[in-house]
């Protein structure tokens, strides 16, 4: 059996459950990534949300007892506010009215076992990464979809990647008929700036190492 398989056979009824926008194959493909990319230093995603991710990427990081950095202020994106086309009211807070997907997170990470494994930090992109210093092997984009917040978490993280660190970027269409281009955009852009190479494509999810 496979490392895949055997993920998939331990934790499948769990994915079922979360919320969250991955397609099964892209989340397999975090997971491998994870699995080989957390043996070389710390791994850092952007946009957590209810943990779908997060499990995805902090199994594989668990295995080599490493780090995953999941960045989110879980207010939500654009997307998921009241009216717009991904909005969930169940993530709205009884108490305020406002979008909060951290507690939801949260019991994610607690089923999961990645207690131990995943470092939230709940804050917006462009302030977690002011003064950072640590080098990744691994970044996933996937927090906010406009043009602004996608360049913006580009530019905060990618030059935090080592030399042969992979960046992970979700909901490519290529296709604007299929859906926004800012991923694509910005993934296009890391291409053609040289200091990555494609190493492939699964569904959406574009995967670029560091050279």
């Amino acid at each position: 059996m496979s490392a895949t398989e055997g993920f998939n056979e331990v934790f499948g009824d769990l994915l079922k459950e979360i919320k969250g926008f991955l397609a099964a194959e892209e989340g397999r493909a975090l997971y491998e990534l994870a699995l080989t990319q957390s043996s070389l230093g710390p791994c850092l995603e952007i946009g957590g949300y209810c943990g779908l991710s997060t499990v995805y990427l902090g199994l594989g990081v668990r295995e080599n007892r490493g780090v995953l950095f999941s960045i989110d202020h879980h207010q939500g994106s654009e997307e998921h506010q009241p009216g717009e086309e991904y909005h969930d009211p169940d993530l709205l807070d009884p108490r305020t009215g406002v979008f909060n997907s951290f507690p939801e997170f949260q019991k994610t990470i607690r089923r999961a076992g990645l207690e131990d494994t995943v470092a939230p930090i709940v804050a917006g992109s462009s302030l977690a990464a002011r003064q950072w210093t640590t080098p990744l092997a691994l970044v996933f984009i996937d927090g906010g979809h406009s043009y602004e917040a996608v360049l913006n978490d580009y530019r905060a993280w990618a030059p935090q990647l080592m030399p042969g660190g992979v960046l992970a970027v979700h909901d490519l269409f290529p296709d604007p008929a299929q859906g926004g281009q800012a991923p694509y955009t910005i993934y296009r852009m890391a291409l053609a700036s040289g200091l990555f190479e494609e190493l492939k494509i699964v569904e959406t999810l574009g995967i670029l190492k560091r050279l």
